[in-house]
């Protein structure tokens, strides 16, 4: 098993993230290692460690430390094509002679909801707690992943702002999210499966009881205040926690392993000319614990078939 002698662990920005180094994550790790990883992730949100050239097997061994993984919502039919657990993100048609797939191709506008900032999981009843991604094959330029934290823009608040977000819920919805880039991307029989879920507008981390205000692209309104004024809200917390000197942009290298932690950072994922240039990335989700709000009103759970509270629109 992998020594925790060699391991080294060095800050990438002021408000997130670190560079694990020392480790060969396609190996078992020893019990000493695992916990001074996992003590990184808990403080920093997001570690990359690079040369870890991953098979979909190790990658998932390596994940399942932390706890269940996820199995992937297949919206666009092709993300759990190699395992239910692994996820497939890259632009080559498996379907097709391995050809290219373009931005226009409509797996690759499904795919694009990835450039908004988000959270796994978030539009889940239980969201995900952390994530890994493996770059398998990277593009010479663009296809960056970008990362910022919400412990930060927590922080950063003004204490009334906090006081004001406090015990609020917050409706998340997948259906809202991909609406904004394009109608019709998940069929009727998809979208009757995802329905809207309620989440805490406040989390904070059980290790430590770092507080991050809990936001991304599938937050769609919150509860309890007339809809424009919560879009407001939520919009502005968003220009916020996004503020270009929050965010810590990961340029990949072939066989970077980035983990990161979905209770409180935020990501997107940067365009590159998909025509061109294949990014073959393989994402392994870890579930959370359990939901962050009470479940749902069953009147809520309809809101995408026709039935959405007053004032909501799509």
């Amino acid at each position: 098993m992998a020594p925790t002698t060699s391991l080294t662990i060095t800050p990438l920005h002021p408000c997130l993230g670190a560079r694990v180094e020392g480790v060969d994550l396609t190996a078992p790790l020893d019990e000493a290692t695992f916990r001074a990883i996992d003590s990184a992730f808990q403080t920093h949100s997001v570690l990359v460690f690079h040369d870890q050239p991953f098979t979909g097997q190790q990658q998932m061994a390596f994940s399942g430390r932390w706890g269940p993984l996820e199995t992937t919502i297949n919206a666009s039919g092709r993300e759990n094509r190699l395992h239910p657990q692994l996820v497939d993100l890259s632009n080559i048609d498996p379907d097709h002679d391995d050809r290219l797939m373009g931005w226009n191709d409509r797996r690759m506008i499904y795919q694009s909801g990835n450039q908004l900032w988000h959270t796994d999981s978030s539009f889940k009843p239980v969201p995900a707690m952390s994530s890994l991604l493996n770059g398998r094959e990277v593009p010479p330029e663009g296809g960056e992943t970008e990362f910022l934290s919400l412990r930060h823009a927590w922080r950063t608040l003004p204490e009334a702002t906090r006081r004001r977000l406090e015990g609020r819920v917050v409706v998340h919805s997948i259906l809202y999210s991909r609406s904004t880039i394009a109608p019709g991307l998940l069929d009727p029989d998809q979208e009757r499966g995802l329905p809207p879920v309620r989440q805490a507008l406040v989390r904070a981390n059980p290790v430590n009881g770092e507080k991050a205000v809990y936001l991304g692209s599938h937050a769609w309104y919150i509860e309890g205040m007339p809809y424009v004024e919560s879009r407001r809200l939520l919009d502005d917390l968003m220009a916020h926690a996004t503020r270009p000197e929050a965010v810590y942009q990961h340029r990949w290298r072939r066989w970077d392993a980035v983990m990161w932690d979905n209770r409180c950072v935020l990501h997107r994922g940067r365009p590159w000319d998909a025509a061109r240039h294949k990014r073959v990335m393989r994402r392994t989700t870890v579930a959370g614990e359990g939901p962050t709000a009470e479940p749902p009103l069953a009147a809520r759970t309809a809101a995408w078939a026709g039935i959405v509270p007053e004032g909501v629109g799509i």
